[in-house]
């Protein structure tokens, strides 16, 4: 999608994108909104992400983004809708979120996605989070077992700001996550800047996102950080509030992001963006990036 020039500059190769619209056909809109925006990685949806409809999708769509991606070098993703939760107390939620959630790894598979991102959810109805830990066990680690094939996406936690009774919003809640799904090999995470940031992580602080990292490591080991969104925060941090802003132009700032890139558990991990400004925000956002990841 993006001119291959200084694609391989400095130690570390961490492609820059973005989540693209793809209401009217995954390759014909999707990539073309990803090419104007400069996107070296794309996130998709393949589901209404506020409903729990599980669409077939177009093979001839399928095809095309799965080659165009591969072609180009351009990891896919696909984010899995927001209504899933494994730690509900109703049983009809956790029922769709099971189906939700198996259509988006199935559908993960056939666009050549590398991974599938799902929020963490939250304990609801007073249950404690043991219980819903327990429930997540029980329902999401046959998914994972599931996923045998060599294409298969992996599974990407994102945790939440922490609003509420979240199960993950700071780094070492993770933890209890991992053991509960016994640290399963197709499991990884999608680390939400903004999130991680309104959670209590001070990224914009001299060191904090390596601190921060430094504690995700050491919770859950290394390689298990698969994909970045990259978004900066409108509320301040400890905010607990999920306000996604341009890069550089929120309370994380563009010092916290460059320091990122440097990371070791950054190696390689693709950054994709969620930021608001429509088309023209996008493709300043990815360049602004671009720019920082060549910071020494």
């Amino acid at each position: 999608m993006a001119d291959e020039s200084g694609r391989d500059a400095g130690r570390r190769r961490n492609p820059v994108g973005g989540h693209v619209p793809v209401a009217g056909g995954l390759a014909k809109v999707g990539l073309a909104y990803a090419r104007e925006m400069g996107a070296e990685a794309v996130q998709v949806f393949v589901a209404n992400p506020r409903g729990w409809a599980t669409p077939a999708g177009s093979p001839a769509q399928d095809e095309l983004f799965r080659a165009a991606c591969a072609a180009e070098g351009v990891p896919a993703y696909v984010h899995a809708p927001y209504l899933i939760n494994f730690g509900s107390h109703t049983a009809a939620t956790v029922e769709r979120s099971v189906e939700s959630l198996r259509h988006s790894l199935r559908r993960g598979r056939e666009i050549g996605a590398l991974g599938v991102v799902v929020h963490t959810g939250s304990a609801t109805g007073g249950r404690p989070r043991e219980a819903a830990l327990a429930q997540v066990r029980e329902h999401m680690l046959p998914l994972l077992d599931e996923l045998v094939h060599d294409d298969d996406p992996f599974l990407l936690l994102e945790s939440t700001a922490g609003q509420g009774s979240s199960l993950c919003s700071r780094t070492w809640d993770f933890g209890p996550y991992f053991e509960a799904l016994d640290a399963h090999p197709k499991l990884g995470i999608c680390l939400d800047t903004c999130h991680v940031f309104a959670a209590g992580h001070d990224l914009a602080a001299p060191g904090g996102a390596k601190e921060t990292l430094d504690l995700l490591v050491d919770t859950v080991g290394e390689g298990r950080l698969k994909l970045v969104h990259a978004n900066d925060s409108q509320a301040e941090t400890g905010a607990r509030r999920d306000r996604h802003a341009n890069i550089g132009r929120g309370h994380i700032g563009r010092e916290a992001f460059a320091e990122l890139f440097t990371h070791p558990a950054m190696d390689g991990v693709p950054l994709v963006i969620e930021t608001p400004g429509g088309k023209e925000g996008h493709a300043a956002d990815v360049a602004l990036l671009k720019e920082l990841r060549e910071i020494p």
